[in-house]
């Protein structure tokens, strides 16, 4: 069984159509690189304003503790 290339030449021209199928080839990874960088960033923002809601939420029960312990006659 003889392989489909002879040569590295041969392998990077792909048989005329070298051109197309690296063009294809470094969009395709760019485009997951670009998707996987995206989806990082937007993980990283979610969970930054999720814990930015849980600390209002938490000040604001506190103050609301604060006032109605304030309200409390002794």
């Amino acid at each position: 069984m003889s392989p489909a290339f002879h040569s590295w030449s041969q392998f990077w021209a792909m048989g005329g159509y070298g051109f197309y199928v690296w063009l294809s080839v470094f969009v395709a990874l760019s485009v997951m690189v670009i998707l996987i960088g995206h989806s990082t960033y937007q993980r990283r923002y979610l969970l930054a304003s999720i814990a930015t809601k849980q600390d209002r939420e938490q000040r604001m029960m506190a103050a609301k503790k604060r006032k109605q312990n304030a309200e409390e006659p002794l």
